[in-house]
């Protein structure tokens, strides 16, 4: 069983590089302090790496 994160947007992504919105975008964030819950494998953590920045992140 994969271990489960949740991912919480801290940041704004405006005035960020757009390659930043659409990561948080596609870690499925649209609003502030809004949290997701994801499987924790390399894609999502690859992409949590680049954001780390805007993103708080929790272990389930």
């Amino acid at each position: 069983m994969a271990n489960k994160i949740k991912v919480t947007q801290v940041k704004s992504v405006i005035g960020r590089p757009g390659k930043h919105g659409k990561i948080v975008r596609a870690l499925g964030l649209r609003k502030m302090h809004q949290t997701v819950e994801h499987n924790a494998d390399p894609a999502i953590l690859g992409m949590i790496k680049k954001v780390s920045h805007l993103v708080k992140v929790e272990e389930v």
